[in-house]
């Protein structure tokens, strides 16, 4: 019981950065109905921003983490100009979206190849402090605490957002008909814009998380794996449900910890998408996912 209980708060931590990364792709998919994949390259941009924080400005994590937030989230309102707003002033269908959001993916990993180079750096040592805290034959370290409290602080604050504020509402509408939203006044490209630069951020802090989790070691392809994994919990938790997502980056962090521990390491991937495949068979829309039917 014990192991499993270890195992659980292992998975918990690991699943919490799935859902965080998961968040940034399913708001995109509410608001435009397309799957950004680039969203994984800008993982990657965010650890290593991270990591030029960390190592030329001797910043600590807290700056690190607003730092390489407010970057990515940049860098996504310059990706939807640059990618995604002449397809849709063309009008364009979602594959070109889909197509386009690879191209993107690729220049922004080779262009993090040519400044911070292909190798994995390492993140200064000391910068999650290693303590341990342990009760009852369970360990918890300080940097799965770290993750837990800033996923669910930001995941806390979305909620807010969402739900407290106008531009949470705007985003709302927009993601449940661009067109009625747009005939009530609401700025659909400014919508667009906000909600790029939120996925964007929440996609860098992840990234950043992630680089702790792997010790400190971050590379210009380190998102391909993560963008994946979060790729199958939206999938998983339901195509545009934040609920889902989070759901689902847990059940994919669980699961894998797990997999390892009762199995073998090498099925962790193999199993995670099997279960995801046999859930798609038995609801298509995901665990909470509905039925989409917007045209406009």
């Amino acid at each position: 019981m014990t192991v499993f209980l270890q195992q659980l708060i292992n998975g918990i931590s690991l699943g919490s950065v799935y859902a965080l990364f998961a968040l940034g792709f399913t708001l995109i998919f509410g608001v435009l109905e397309i799957i950004n994949l680039a969203h994984a390259a800008i993982l990657a941009v965010g650890a290593l921003l991270a990591y030029t924080l960390f190592t030329s400005l001797g910043a600590g994590l807290a700056v690190a983490l607003l730092g390489a937030s407010l970057g990515t989230g940049a860098l996504g309102v310059v990706i939807d100009f640059a990618a995604f707003r002449p397809l849709r002033a063309r009008r364009a269908g979602r594959l070109a979206s889909l197509i386009s959001s690879i191209g993107v993916a690729l220049i922004l990993v080779n262009l993090a190849q040519i400044l911070w180079g292909s190798e994995p750096l390492s993140y200064p040592p000391g910068t999650v402090p290693l303590r341990f805290f342990t009760g009852g034959g369970v360990t918890v370290s300080l940097l799965q605490i770290l993750v837990l409290a800033t996923t669910l602080l930001l995941l806390i604050g979305l909620r807010v957002l969402l739900t407290r504020t106008k531009v949470g509402m705007a985003i709302r509408a927009v993601a449940e008909s661009p067109a009625t939203a747009t005939l009530l006044g609401i700025p659909f490209d400014r919508v667009v814009v906000f909600t790029f630069f939120l996925s964007s951020a929440l996609g860098g802090v992840a990234g950043v998380l992630v680089g702790m989790l792997l010790q400190g070691s971050v590379s210009p392809f380190m998102g391909n794996a993560y963008g994946l994994k979060g790729l199958a919990a939206i999938i998983l938790g339901g195509m545009g449900d934040i609920t889902g997502a989070v759901l689902g980056g847990l059940a994919m962090g669980i699961g894998e910890i797990m997999i390892v521990q009762y199995l073998n390491s090498s099925y962790r991937d193999g199993v995670a998408f099997g279960l995801l495949f046999l859930v798609l068979v038995i609801r298509p829309t995901g665990l909470l996912g509905q039925q989409r039917s917007r045209e406009a």
